[in-house]
């Protein structure tokens, strides 16, 4: 049987959609590790439940705007590149069109086309709507769905937010006796999902992916529990 996580990868759009719903499981993700680091290690040295939400809020804000702020500046520069590409396309098709004519026909055999399948395919093409045959072929680029940073921004915040709440309400929300084991045993829980929904949206073995989360995940809150134990024990 087919594996349609498999399938739906190799589709134009619902790949492009795959892969920002990765990027939000893998921001979720990336929210959980890091405030459950931040809260856990403040809970090894103290038990007072409003320095836990304000070490546990800052963190989610200052994440959270980080992945956003880096995201944008990140898909802006692909955006950029991606616009200059067409640009200097579109100045070619104009300039020199019969050369472009022959780079899109060599490209199409370069595919598998035979040279008078291909030339028929090039000038289809062409007649049709020759920037983006140009820009699908040659550059790997759909004119029409151009990355937007901004979508990439909110999606990075709201990603990262959701992730980074999980860990906050755990550590404040229980009785002081109950927030360690509580905060410890949701974010594991919640490393098992991600990791198990990233490797699946990518085709992967399961089984490394979760096991890679939850390592890590736990060696994260293990280090900074203990810094901040110690930190406790000094008086800092």
């Amino acid at each position: 049987m087919t594996d349609p996580t498999h399938e739906e990868a190799h589709g134009g759009a619902l790949g492009s959609r795959l892969n920002w719903l990765r990027a939000a499981v893998l921001g979720a993700n990336d929210g959980i590790v890091s405030t459950a680091g931040i809260v856990v290690g403040v809970a090894g040295a103290t038990q007072s439940r409003s320095a836990l939400l304000t070490a546990g809020l800052a963190g989610l804000l200052a994440g959270s705007m980080s992945m956003a702020a880096g995201e944008y500046v990140s898909v802006s520069t692909q955006r950029d590149s991606e616009m200059a590409a067409l640009a200097v396309e579109k100045r070619e098709l104009r300039e020199q069109p019969e050369a472009e004519l022959q780079e899109l026909t060599t490209l199409l055999e370069e595919r598998g086309l035979s040279r008078e399948v291909a030339r028929e395919a090039a000038e289809q093409l062409t007649a049709r709507d020759p920037l983006k045959a140009h820009a699908r072929v040659e550059l790997g680029i759909d004119p029409e769905e151009l990355t937007n940073p901004w979508h990439a921004a909110w999606a990075s915040f709201l990603a990262f937010t959701v992730g980074a709440l999980l860990p906050l309400l755990a550590i404040v929300l229980p009785p002081a006796g109950w927030r360690l084991g509580v905060t410890v045993v949701s974010v594991l829980a919640a490393l098992v999902l991600t990791g198990w929904k990233s490797a699946r949206l990518g085709a992967a073995d399961p089984r490394r992916a979760v096991l890679r989360n939850v390592v890590g995940g736990a060696l994260a809150m293990g280090v900074t529990y203990a810094a901040g134990s110690l930190l406790g024990a000094a008086g800092v």
